[in-house]
Order: C-alpha cells, then sequence, then structure tokens
C-alpha cells in the first residue's frame, strides 16, 4: 500500500497539488488507521493528509477515484465478469479455481508468473504485474486518445502477453479429454480470462489517458487564466489567481536561491587567474573569480488602490508580501490621491488580514478620484528619503491622473536617487496618453515602462527585480 501512496502523491503532484514527503508519511500513518475496509473512511484520511486548500478537493476526489477506483476496480470487475459468465457462484467458483490448482500440480507443469496469477484469480499480484509493465512500457507519456493502441500493444508485449497465450492453449491441450464437461467449462474459462486480460489491458491504457487528460484539462485552464486580465476576472478566478500567486512566488524563491548559490564566488576572471599562475608556466593551477558584494537588493512599491486597479493591486501586494525575505527592505505605500504606508501591516499580519487593511479604507480615502500628481509629492515630500542606489521603486497604476497636475517633476527625483524605477501598467498599451492618461510624462522618467495585465506579464517583469 505505502508503493500505491507514493505513486498517488506523484500523480497529485503531476496535476498541481503540493504533496510534501511529510504529508505522504502522514498519509501512511493514516491509512494504517482506517484500514481499507471503508473506501469513504480511507478517501477521507488520504483527503486529510494530503489536501491543504480546499478549492483542491476536487481534483483530489476526481484522481483518487481514477486511482484507486481504476486498475484495481477494473481487475475486480473483469473477474467478476468471468465468474458471472460461467453462471457460478462465490462458492462453486472458489472450488472450481481449487480444482484448477490440483490440475496444474498433476500436470507438473511450471507457469509464468502472470499465469499463475491469471488462473488463481490473484488480483492483488496481477496488479503489481501491470503496474511494474505499465513502467516499462512508460505509460505515463500518453497524452492523446489515438495513442492507446499503441500504448495498449507495448503494455501487453512488457506484461508478457504472446507467452501467456502459448501457456494457456499448451494447457488446454492437455485436458483430460474423457471429462468433457468439465474440459468445456475448463476451455471456456481460459478464453475468458484471457479475453479479459486484454480488455483490462485496454482499459487500464484509457484511464491513464483520462489522467493525462486532467492534467491538461488543469494546465490548460492555469494558462487560460495566466493570460486573462487581472481586470476582468470573475470572483472564482480570483480565487484561483490567488493560487496561482503564491506558487509563482513559491517558483521565482526557488530560482532566485539557485542564482544566489551559483553566484556566491562570483564570475570567473580569465585575467587574474593568468596573471596569478604565471610562477607555474601559465597553467591555470589556482582559479580566480571575481568578488561579488553579498547583498540583498530593496524594494519600495507603490500600488494604485483605485475601484480600475483594485484587482491587479491585489496581486502585486500579494507578491510582494510573499517575497519578503528575499530582500534586505521592502517598503509597501498604496495611494488613490492621499497616499499611505502599509509595511508594518505586512509585517505583523498574514496576508489576508494584510490585504484586507490595505483595501478596506483604514489607512487611506480609497473611493476618491485618482490624483497620481498629488501622491507622487506627497512621497516625495514625506519618503524620499527611503531611497538609495539599492533601491528599486516599482510603481503600479494605470497613470489616469483625472486631469489633476502631474507633478512628473517627482519620478525624475525619484529615479535620481534609485537603483531603477519601474512602472507596471495594467491598461492595453494602446491606450496609454489619450483621455486622462499621463503616461507620456511619467513613462521618460522610468528604466522599464510595462503592460501588467495578467500572470504571465507579472512573472515576466518581477524577474527584473532580482540581479542575476
Amino acid at each position: 500500500m505505502e508503493e500505491k501512496l507514493v505513486e498517488f502523491a506523484n500523480l497529485l503532484r503531476q496535476n498541481g497539488l503540493r504533496v510534501s514527503v511529510a504529508e505522504v508519511l502522514d498519509a501512511f500513518a493514516a491509512s494504517d488507521l482506517a484500514g481499507l475496509a471503508e473506501r469513504d473512511i480511507f478517501r477521507s484520511a488520504l483527503r486529510a493528509t494530503m489536501v491543504k486548500r480546499a478549492s483542491e478537493v476536487p481534483i483530489f476526489d476526481e484522481l483518487f477515484d481514477l486511482y484507486f477506483s481504476g486498475l484495481g476496480e477494473i481487475i475486480k470487475q473483469a473477474g467478476q465478469g468471468v465468474q458471472d459468465a460461467l453462471s457460478m457462484s462465490d462458492e462453486e467458483f472458489q472450488q472450481f479455481l481449487e480444482q484448477m490448482e490440483e490440475m496444474l500440480k498433476k500436470q507438473g507443469k511450471e507457469l509464468s508468473e502472470l499465469a499463475k496469477a491469471l488462473l488463481s484469480n490473484n488480483n492483488g499480484q496481477l496488479e503489481k504485474m501491470l503496474r511494474e509493465a505499465a513502467r516499462n512500457a512508460k505509460l505515463g507519456n500518453i497524452e492523446r486518445t489515438i495513442e492507446e493502441s499503441y500504448f495498449a500493444r507495448a503494455l501487453a508485449r512488457e506484461l508478457g502477453l504472446d507467452r501467456l497465450e502459448r501457456e494457456l492453449e499448451e494447457f488446454r491441450e492437455q485436458l483430460d479429454k474423457s471429462q468433457h464437461g468439465a474440459r468445456a467449462r475448463m476451455e471456456e474459462f481460459l478464453q475468458r480470462r484471457l479475453q479479459a486480460l486484454q480488455d483490462i489491458i485496454r482499459r487500464y491504457v484509457r484511464v491513464e489517458r483520462e489522467k493525462r487528460d486532467l492534467k491538461t484539462r488543469e494546465s490548460d485552464r492555469l494558462q487560460q487564466l495566466s493570460e486573462k486580465s487581472f481586470l476582468y476576472l470573475t470572483p472564482q478566478e480570483i480565487e484561483k489567481m490567488n493560487e496561482a500567486i503564491a506558487r509563482l512566488a513559491q517558483r521565482l524563491k526557488n530560482i532566485i536561491s539557485v542564482r544566489r548559490r551559483l553566484a556566491k564566488k562570483g564570475r570567473f576572471d580569465i585575467k587574474k587567474t593568468l596573471r596569478t599562475n604565471l610562477v607555474y608556466g601559465g597553467v591555470p593551477f589556482k582559479l580566480k573569480f571575481d568578488r561579488r558584494k553579498k547583498e540583498k537588493p530593496q524594494v519600495v512599491i507603490l500600488c494604485d488602490v483605485s475601484d480600475s486597479v483594485r484587482n491587479v493591486s491585489r496581486f502585486m501586494l500579494q507578491f510582494v508580501y510573499s517575497l519578503q525575505d528575499l530582500y534586505s527592505k521592502v517598503r509597501s505605500f498604496i495611494f488613490v490621491a492621499e497616499i499611505g504606508e502599509i509595511t508594518e501591516h505586512f509585517r505583523d499580519n498574514d496576508i489576508k488580514d494584510a490585504l484586507d487593511i490595505a483595501l478596506r479604507g483604514d489607512l487611506i480615502n480609497v473611493y476618491a478620484h485618482s490624483n497620481f500628481g498629488y501622491a507622487f509629492r506627497s512621497f516625495t515630500q514625506d519618503y524620499i528619503g527611503a531611497i538609495n542606489k539599492k533601491t528599486t521603486v516599482i510603481v503600479l497604476g494605470d497613470g489616469r491622473n483625472n486631469y489633476n497636475l502631474p507633478h512628473d517633476w517627482c519620478l525624475r527625483e525619484i529615479r535620481g536617487r534609485a537603483k531603477q524605477l519601474i512602472w507596471l501598467n495594467p491598461e492595453s498599451r494602446n491606450t496609454w496618453g489619450f483621455g486622462d492618461s499621463e503616461m507620456e510624462r511619467y513613462g521618460p522618467h522610468c528604466d522599464m515602462v510595462e503592460e501588467c495585465r495578467n500572470l504571465n506579464q507579472l512573472y515576466h517583469v518581477i524577474d527584473r527585480l532580482v540581479p542575476r
């Protein structure tokens, strides 16, 4: 069972559920306590140990049914089908199998493990052999319906179906011809078991393809969600996007950690290496690297939280919250016209409470008309000291100033102090500069001005925050 649970955990991971090794060990313990007799109790035990979010429950349930009602159920149904076709009760069928075993002993014929499992109706051994053959046939690579026939043949070949057919034919030829009735029933049993195995293989391949279909559907859905504008997300999609943002943050953390480990020594310095090794005739016994200063970047984020961009602000603030430990200092500000700092709320609260405080109107009037110029002037007067040459400043907003004074000189002053100034705009670039948009004034003072309308664009620009 432990092997099956590990395989099931891998299937969950393939479909986007994060299942740690510790949670798999918890599943081992829970399954031992719950047992296998009651399917619903067993399902609940695994769900309690492997699922962390309510939104993941439907995916878990579908995969549970596919996996635990998959091959094992297929084999069970196939065996029951043979029994029903022979019109035998459970007791009669068991006696028939015992007679079969006695007959094999009398013949003294050594059968393959597959033949033994099939003829003795040993479903557990048969399932184990099918799963091993599936791994060897790389059944996990199946993607399309048209590939089912190919993988069914590959699975049959790995399982040794050709040898099994020869073994059953030889056994059929050695049946006692004097007992016509018993011989006919035995021949029918052999034929139906072989057909049942072929059917098991086809259905198993189909179930595995359906698992991949589920993964593909989930991947396609997330891809579509990643391309959809933040501005037009439904409440259900916002919930999904929150999970996607959390996964994106974790992914970027991993990338950054690897990048920093590789960069610890600095880059290979060929000039220093050659000079140092002149005493060895130029043979580079001692390698020299540039010394890199160990420093984490600082970030200041200014988020417009007016109605028109509030979804985008929520996701950006969530992303920065998730990555705070990667930076030596993170200061976060929100504005509509007034500007307010939310750094302490991010430090002292979990993400949900912090975002609620930022967006519900306790710090600033979030229902006012947008006034970027007033907000930039207030920031320059009160917080300009927070910026130095290690600071990346990110402005998130549509730049629509309601025809107020733009005060673009504030951005010029901020840029003069900062390492870089990035502006992320949730509107299409085609709309910039029209109506009350001041992007033509603000853009020239920024190192980078990008659309940030969806998750894919967010990932593209956020990578600029981390030195390579």
